[in-house]
């Protein structure tokens, strides 16, 4: 077979084999697992909550599936029944209970539909105070860890998570309001410049002393807040929530948090089970989700102000405000003004540009005082991204806030 016979041969087998792709498409997930989902701590020193749902399927992950009108009680080795209250949206409480830290305790759950399910009798853990929170500031932004540390050596194992809220502005301050077409604006009265957001952690952050000979934790990464972040452009504040673990509610939750976020490759680990320690009384083989751990929890809050951050952190955040200069422009809006001779109102054309292309502006001041004699003013206006901060926040000041 000479070579150019070859080729033509190789080219040919490269061109069956490419037409004989076909494309396929998986069809999609239809089996119905509706598993059990408990997510909690009983709190022996605190209020108890436990949030129970159903799983849903793929196509459905922004469903909220909670499971209702259950019947859900703390019980004790020793006896001991305590009830929760139902809240609603599945979630159940207890006031606090004032639980012995010597004993075991663990949840029953009876659902509407007649199934039981318990956890297991799980050791108390009392969790040690967060001795201090640490606010590396580099320049990329500021890092923010923990030290904890247990001078008996029975904690070992952490788990903690954390809420974060933030002041902020909108870019204009708006004093008045338009209650509607050639009406000019008016003095406002409710505040939608000044807002605080809100946010939670939504990773798994745990780690372990098991390898050391002292139970002593040194700035354990918690979170990481960019340097140009708005959550820094006047005062910011996070609470950090610290819990000691079992041994198996630590391997729990290594678990879990690899099976859901570390899945990224094919050289990352692979999923696996991530059950837990509840199990259905009637059928033992049903999968059951999550773990629930008794203990404490410790907690410390700190705030930090923009007046105290880096020169280079308040240059990083002018230059990236979310309000981007050329979105947040301030317009003047006429009212609707009347012909003197005639009392027909004069639309001009800037009013009818301002109607039909941005109806949205918001008004900011006024700038012409209203005329009641001709119905003439002005107000200026903006995007109301760039004037109402309650489209990202709220204006209601936090009880903590201070």
């Amino acid at each position: 077979m000479n070579r150019g016979f070859k080729n033509t041969f190789y080219v040919f087998l490269l061109i069956l084999t490419a037409a004989c792709k076909v494309p396929y498409n998986p069809p999609p997930i239809t089996a119905v697992n509706n598993y059990l989902v408990v997510e909690g701590l009983i709190n022996i020193s605190d209020s108890t909550y436990i949030k129970l749902s159903r799983t849903v399927g793929v196509m459905n992950a922004s469903v909220i599936n909670p499971e209702l009108k259950a019947i859900v009680t703390i019980e004790s080795n020793q006896g001991g029944s305590y009830p929760l209250k139902e809240l609603g949206n599945g979630v159940y409480a207890a006031v606090p209970l004032s639980l012995s830290a010597a004993n075991q305790y663990r949840l029953r759950i009876k659902t509407t539909g007649g199934s039981t399910y318990t956890s297991d009798f799980v050791q108390t853990k009392v969790t040690p105070p967060i001795d201090s929170i640490i606010t590396d500031m580099k320049p990329d932004g500021i890092h923010i860890g923990v030290n904890a540390h247990d001078a008996q050596n029975n904690t070992r194992y952490y788990r903690w998570d954390y809420s974060e809220a933030w002041q902020f502005v909108s870019y204009y301050n708006s004093h008045a309001v338009s209650p509607g077409k050639g009406i000019v604006a008016v003095t406002r009265t409710n505040d939608i410049y000044h807002c605080w957001g809100y946010d939670a952690s939504a990773t798994i952050l745990l780690n372990s002393t098991a390898s050391l000979s002292q139970d002593i934790l040194l700035n354990s990464p918690i979170t990481f807040v960019q340097s140009s972040s708005e959550k820094l452009s006047i005062r910011y504040s996070i609470l950090i929530r610290q819990y000691a673990l079992t041994k198996d509610g630590y391997d729990y939750w290594t678990l879990l948090k690899k099976n859901t976020e570390q899945l990224g490759s094919i050289f990352d680990s692979q999923p696996s089970a991530s059950i837990g320690n509840l199990h259905n009384v009637n059928n033992p083989a049903e999968p059951v989700i999550g773990f629930i751990s008794v203990g404490t929890v410790s907690q410390t809050r700190i705030y930090l102000n923009f007046a105290d951050l880096p020169k280079s952190y308040i240059n990083d955040y002018l230059l990236n405000t979310p309000y981007n200069k050329y979105t947040c422009v301030l317009d003047t809006i006429p009212v609707v003004v009347r012909d003197p001779h005639t009392g027909k109102v004069i639309d001009f054309p800037e009013l009818n540009y301002f109607i039909q292309v941005n109806p949205i502006l918001l008004p900011v001041d006024v700038v012409i005082p209203y005329n009641p004699v001709d119905s003439a003013g002005s107000h200026s206006g903006a995007l109301p991204a760039c004037v109402d901060c309650t489209l990202r926040g709220t204006n209601v000041k936090p009880a903590f806030w201070h």
